[in-house]
């Protein structure tokens, strides 16, 4: 019998990390999948990357140009649109306007959880 227990968490009581090119994030992970909000000020820029995890990006408020590098059309997305990102497909993201998204991914991000998410972290302009 399996002994994981539910848990109860409170995204006020979980600290924000601050990352680099004006993008923030709270993480709330379990075995199999993880929630992140993520807060991107206008203009902000998440350069293109993929991950072996499925992603289903739940935009909150404001608006996300994704970007795709397999051919895929450019996609924006809006507040209370979702887009399903499959594993391994390389994709970016620019911020039209102020956003806050809800990011899931199974499963968990292990390079967000180790702080091995190095295109997060760089400073891209130095």
């Amino acid at each position: 019998m399996d002994s994981a227990k539910p848990t109860l968490h409170r995204w006020e009581d979980i600290p924000r990390e601050e990352l680099v090119n004006q993008i923030g994030r709270r993480i709330i992970t379990g075995e199999q999948a993880m929630l992140a909000h993520v807060y991107l000020k206008e203009g902000s820029v998440v350069p293109m990357h993929e991950h072996p995890n499925e992603q289903i990006t739940y935009i909150i408020e404001g608006s996300l140009r994704m970007q795709f590098s397999d051919g895929t059309p450019d996609v924006v997305v809006h507040a209370g649109e979702v887009l399903v990102i499959p594993s391994g497909v390389p994709h970016g993201a620019v911020a039209l306007e102020d956003t806050f998204d809800l990011d899931v991914f199974s499963p968990p991000r292990q390079d967000w959880l180790a702080g091995t998410d190095a295109y997060l972290r760089q400073d891209r302009d130095a």
